[in-house]
């Protein structure tokens, strides 16, 4: 009997084994390359000019879902759209990385209770976060800060948290980084959390994702409302600790309430211009907000999915950039890709080049060029990071 014990706990160990070799080998990479698809292509052609003057610019994406994925970034990968190697091989310096906490089932631009199966949590649990992530969206946030720390003190990478440590860092032959929360739900209501996650090196803060939080309305909630009496707490403690402010996903109305609160000036990390694709109405805020934003100095990152822009090929995102900067002007332009979002594009980072390209072949001048492409986001950063 102690022996037919002995082999059924040998064999449940192994299939116990094999499940988990199961889920991070195969599964987990299967999902990651599904949910953050490159749409096949031919190499993009790149004229030497062009190449040799994207080579000269300092580029700077406002927006990427990386660390929600187990993928390794520190390794070049196959799928999804960002890893430290094609980074550098899109002549990356400056890199936002978002984290995204909650994702109830069924998110659509339209309409979510944000009730259901939350798939961040199914992920955290297929991905072996530590448990104390399974049921917290707080230390959700603060894992995914940790895994972006460890990279930082393997020297991988330098987290910008002050002016001084920005300007250093983006002198530096390092991919700086930025922490940005996607909404405010891992607050769970407790102003206290503004700090624990400031001190987890986090510097920008989105308001709300796909759905109502304790904050106030979102965009694609169910009450479009505006912020909350919590929201407005939460919006002028975030301006007193020099936290910058990511209006993406929030109602018209909350941006609208926030506008009244701060004077700081706030970014949108991936979006688009609604006037310049109608279908967004969902997704995109009236152009009016925008500008009122740009006039307050803050950031419009243009994104690069069919939910913010009509046509997300190179030349595509390079029309919605011309938009976006005849509408705003060319100091208020970044790109906000929303890389490893569960979104479909039709490049990786890596392939930065072609938008250099089709603006150039579309007669952007090389000065305002580089102030999309990276120059204004590193003056922004530089000048409304804490000091």
């Amino acid at each position: 009997m102690m022996k037919f014990i002995k082999w059924l706990a040998i064999i449940i160990a192994v299939l116990a084994l094999m499940g988990v070799l199961y889920l991070k080998l195969i599964l987990g990479p299967q999902t990651d390359a599904e949910m953050n698809a490159v749409i096949q292509h031919d190499p993009y052609k790149i004229s030497e000019d062009a190449q040799n003057f994207h080579n000269t610019l300092t580029v700077a994406d406002l927006h990427t879902d990386t660390l929600l994925w187990a993928r390794d970034p520190r390794k070049r990968h196959d799928y999804g759209h960002v890893d430290f190697p094609r980074l550098a091989e899109g002549n990356v310096k400056l890199q936002l990385f978002s984290v995204v906490t909650k994702s109830p089932r069924g998110l659509n631009f339209d309409q979510n209770d944000g009730t259901g199966p939350d798939d961040i949590a199914l992920l955290a649990k297929a991905q072996f976060w530590p448990p104390r992530t399974w049921d917290s969206v707080y230390e959700r946030a603060a894992f995914q800060a940790e895994r972006l720390t460890k990279l930082e003190k393997q020297g991988h990478v330098l987290i910008a948290r002050d002016r001084l440590s920005f300007e250093a860092a983006i002198n530096s032959d390092k991919l700086v980084t930025i922490l940005l929360t996607e909404g405010s739900h891992p607050l769970e209501g407790d102003i206290k959390n503004i700090k624990r996650l400031y001190d987890h090196g986090y510097r920008v803060m989105g308001l709300q994702h796909f759905f109502d939080n304790e904050l106030g309305g979102s965009m694609h909630g169910i009450t479009k409302a505006g912020l909350t009496e919590f929201g407005f707490e939460a919006v002028k403690h975030m301006e007193d600790m020099g936290i910058i402010i990511d209006i993406a996903h929030s109602s018209e109305q909350s941006v609208r309430d926030a506008m009244t609160v701060t004077t700081a000036p706030m970014i949108l990390s991936h979006g688009g211009i609604l006037s310049a694709c109608p279908k967004t109405a969902n997704r995109n805020l009236p152009d009016d907000v925008l500008v009122e934003i740009a006039s307050r100095g803050g950031l419009i990152g243009i994104g690069y999915f069919s939910g913010v822009i009509c046509d997300i090929n190179p030349n595509g995102i390079a029309d919605a950039i011309i938009y976006a900067v005849d509408l705003l002007g060319e100091d208020h332009v970044a790109l906000g890709s929303d890389f490893d979002g569960t979104v479909t594009t039709t490049l990786d980072t890596s392939e930065l080049a072609a938008i250099t390209q089709a603006l150039m072949d579309k007669g952007m001048e090389r000065r305002v060029i580089a102030k999309v492409m990276g120059g204004n986001a590193v003056r922004f950063f530089g000048e409304n990071l804490p000091e």
